[in-house]
């Protein structure tokens, strides 16, 4: 996939964060380039096309990443912006499978990691996922 171009689906973020995986980028990159991205990218099309055009990108269960953390940080984004913009949440991010194993902080500064704790959304807490309250706003 041309990482220039904007996804489409859950499945062109995981394809992005497979190819970073293979090359071994350091997790923080793969979080903001395939996990925030699809994060930038699921706004746009809420905002120019609505909540049925932009639920539609997570619809299909995307293929896996090579890494847990990763895999299950996209599972968590997807039920926490469907419980956010009310929409129904699809079938595989309920996918006990999809746990961060080892648990990912995703900020590698360990004095902010009590913060995570408590800060993350419930969707990402729950598979493994530890993030700042500020981890998911966008400008």
């Amino acid at each position: 996939m041309d990482s220039l171009r904007a996804f489409r689906t859950v499945d062109d973020a995981a394809a992005v964060a497979a190819g970073m995986v293979v090359a071994e980028s350091r997790l923080q990159d793969v979080w903001r380039h395939a996990v925030i991205q699809m994060l930038d990218d699921y706004t746009s099309v809420l905002r120019h096309q609505g909540p049925d055009a932009a639920s539609a990108m997570w619809a299909d269960r995307p293929r896996l990443s090579g890494d847990r953390r990763v895999d299950a940080a996209l599972a968590a984004l997807g039920e926490h912006l469907a419980r956010r913009d009310g929409w129904q949440p699809p079938a595989w991010v309920r996918d006990p499978g999809l746990e961060a194993v080892p648990w990912w902080f995703v900020t590698t500064l360990k004095g902010l990691h009590p913060r995570a704790l408590v800060e993350s959304p419930l969707s990402f807490r729950k598979r493994g996922v530890f993030i700042t309250g500020g981890a998911l706003q966008r400008a």
